[in-house]
């Protein structure tokens, strides 16, 4: 078992390597997929629907922790990804960043001895940071990091304070731009104003996202999607959504995109 898992641990960090932090998608049907924490059953139905239908497929993180079976969720994606790579593509959520910004619920990080944590978390640490599409989309787990222009998020450094505004940053229904962080939870906050002036400079219409379940699906004049495909947040989500983009049209809002329950 543990020769296995250190071969896929080893097979797939060289595929990380080549990605880099931003994944460039031109062309076809691509599904974006919310947190899977643990929830071996959706990312399940979503590859036995997708991934044959000649769609590509985009996690957008947070594929451990609070869910019963992280380690097959996890090990699942990561085969996938060995055996489609041009096919599958998974981004790092901060429940990924545990190497630099421990937190809680950590069960499956919790659950691993010194060395495999160690593996998981060096593998996980080169996991890209987002996709742009052809057809104005950028596609991330949290919010948008302050960046001159697109090609820039290549450049963020694991542990930054860039990196943690798009592993931990959470967004409000607030005019103003750059919030403080939360008392609580320290996660970095931010407004109408900066997802607007990001975008701008992305220049990209419509962001997608998950990592945030108490927040609208749907914010920012239509240009901001939260979507969540595990069902460990049923209370505040009660169904696992994904939403899927034509790269042939043009996405202004998210009215252009088709959001499906899985």
């Amino acid at each position: 078992m543990k020769e296995d898992t250190g071969s896929l641990l080893n097979e797939v960090e060289k595929l990380f390597e080549q990605e880099g932090n931003l994944v460039r998608l031109e062309s076809g049907r691509v599904v974006f997929v919310g947190d899977t924490h643990g929830d071996l059953e959706a990312t399940q139905r979503v590859l036995d629907k997708y991934l044959g239908a000649n769609c590509k497929i985009v996690f957008l993180g947070d594929y451990v922790d609070r869910g019963p079976e992280s380690v097959e969720n996890l090990n699942v994606l990561l085969r996938t990804k060995i055996e489609v790579p041009e096919n599958i593509f998974l981004l790092m959520g901060n429940h990924e960043g545990y190497k630099t910004v421990p937190f809680s619920p950590a069960d499956f990080w919790e659950g691993l001895d010194r060395e495999w944590r160690q593996r998981y978390a060096a593998v996980l640490s080169m996991l890209p940071l987002a996709v742009s599409t052809s057809n104005g989309i950028v596609a991330l787990h949290g919010a948008l990091p302050y960046v001159q222009a697109l090609e820039d998020i290549s450049s963020i450094q694991f542990g930054s304070r860039e990196w943690q505004q798009v592993t931990w940053g959470d967004w409000r229904e607030n005019e103003a731009s750059d919030l403080d962080d939360h008392t609580v939870t320290g996660r970095p906050q931010f407004g109408q104003k900066w997802f607007e002036e990001i975008m701008r400079r992305l220049g990209k219409n419509v962001l997608i996202r998950s990592h945030q379940p108490d927040i609208a699906p749907v914010i920012y004049d239509r240009r901001c999607l939260t979507i969540f495909t595990s069902s460990v947040y049923r209370a505040l989500v009660p169904k696992r959504t994904v939403a899927i983009a034509d790269l042939e049209k043009e996405i202004r809002t998210v009215d252009d995109l088709e959001i499906e329950t899985i």
